[in-house]
């Protein structure tokens, strides 16, 4: 069984972490493709390469000297080259890229952090080095031509014997020209490698032992999350509990290759498993994991009469549309509805959605709620046992939190709940004490 293990910019942040990836990648002989970041931080105030080179393009495009930037991306290569005792000319190469910065594009530039780091992984693992803009094939329009691209990726497992580093973050596109994923994209370059590949586990390295039940920063010690489905996952990772970059999991879910997170520090950690169905055991517990964000903005809209007019709701939303604005939830009632919106994305713009509401929708009452938090309470299991949501709002009205809203997935896999920004770490406290260790046993 092939694994791709890709590494976080953590992980290959200096000599001392690519000694702890070779380890890693020797300890399992199915790990034959490895997947790079460009190096990360390497202690608190630190920067990341990649954030360095996006400086770089700032300082070429007002015509500012840069040169202290790029002699400081440098010499973090030459130590990591000299440290392990590598062959590479980080100098040779580096001296040649700076020459070309006149003549490439912004998103190449930024592509050099993974660049550097795979050539020196490569030769460090002794392991074959592939450019990634030899094989992720991008169409026109942003996105990835899988099959172009899984052919192109096959070639390589051929050429090279069938095992390789690639530099996660790009490709390139039909013109040749150096494409990027968003922030987080080597985790996508991971999944694209497995699925093309027919890995049959994609491994994602970073610094933490995969998810947590909840916040640590508002919960000492959560526990960890062993096992979670896919669409959990989406669900915690959308509220803020950001482990890996979302995206990565389409490639791999639609052809059930399982994800497994896992700590380059603590590699003997289990970290998490992220599958379609989990596997089912004996005892599981009821909630998989809680996560939310703050400073949200409700719209709340009611109008006499409402269920019999056709298209309320639909015009509402339009006129959000026009002001380019992406609605979070729209909770309903008989004669009402509210529209929850990211408080940032409506800051200049809240006073004329609402005039063009009172306009097209010209209901009796209209109020906006800012300040509001939300709150998921995620898990496969609570579809299981009946009165769940009803024991979370009345765990939060023991604690005196004010529950501003309610909405739940048709999946039956999350509980949201709107709750005043002051009450929100109170708000995660309360349900993670109730709930956080309550299992379910299966027949």
């Amino acid at each position: 069984m092939y694994k791709v293990a890709k590494f976080g910019g953590s992980s290959v942040a200096d000599a001392s972490q690519f000694k702890k990836v070779r380890d890693i990648v020797r300890a399992d002989p199915d790990r034959k493709f490895v997947v790079v970041s460009a190096s990360g931080k390497r202690f608190s105030g630190d920067n990341k390469i990649t954030d360095l080179l996006l400086l770089v393009n700032a300082h070429l495009k007002y015509g500012v000297d840069c040169t202290p930037l790029l002699q400081s991306i440098e010499e973090r290569y030459v130590g990591i080259a000299e440290e392990l005792g590598l062959s590479f000319p980080v100098h040779e190469q580096f001296t040649r890229f700076i020459s070309r910065l006149d003549e490439v594009t912004p998103e190449y530039v930024v592509s050099r952090g993974e660049w550097f780091t795979a050539k020196l992984m490569a030769e460090y693992l002794e392991m074959p080095f592939v450019d990634a803009s030899e094989v992720v094939m991008f169409h026109h329009d942003g996105n990835v031509d899988m099959e172009r691209t899984q052919t192109k990726l096959r070639e390589a497992m051929i050429h090279t014997g069938g095992s390789f580093v690639l530099p996660g973050f790009y490709g390139s596109t039909v013109d040749g020209l150096t494409k990027l994923f968003k922030r987080g994209g080597g985790d996508i370059t991971g999944a694209i490698l497995a699925r093309c590949i027919d890995a049959g586990l994609y491994e994602n390295w970073t610094d933490v032992s995969g998810f947590l039940a909840a916040d640590p920063r508002i919960v000492e010690n959560p526990r960890g999350i062993h096992r979670i489905t896919f669409e959990e996952m989406r669900e915690l990772s959308y509220m803020g509990a950001s482990v890996l970059q979302e995206e990565a999991i389409f490639p791999v879910r639609e052809v059930n290759i399982p994800i497994q997170i896992k700590n380059t520090n603590a590699p003997e950690d289990f970290g998490t498993i992220i599958r379609e169905t989990a596997n089912e055991h004996a005892r599981e517990h009821l909630i998989t994991g809680i996560a939310g964000k703050k400073d949200f903005v409700g719209i709340y809209v009611q109008k006499a009469h409402m269920s019999n007019e056709i298209g309320v709701v639909r015009r509402a939303l339009s006129i959000l549309e026009r002001y380019g604005v992406s609605v979070e939830h729209v909770p309903t009632g008989v004669d009402s509805f509210s529209i929850v919106v990211n408080g940032e994305d409506v800051q200049d713009t809240i006073y004329s959605i609402v005039a063009d509401l009172q306009r097209d929708i010209q209901p009796e009452t209209i109020n906006v709620l800012p300040g509001l938090a939300l709150v998921s309470v995620v898990g496969r299991n609570m579809s299981r046992r009946a009165g769940t949501s009803g024991q979370i709002f009345g765990a939060l009205g023991e604690k005196g939190i004010n529950i501003r809203m309610i909405t739940q997935s048709s999946q039956e896999i999350s509980i949201i709940v709107g709750v005043q920004n002051e009450d929100f770490e109170k708000a995660i406290h309360v349900i993670y004490d109730r709930f956080g260790d309550a299992v379910v046993t299966r027949d």
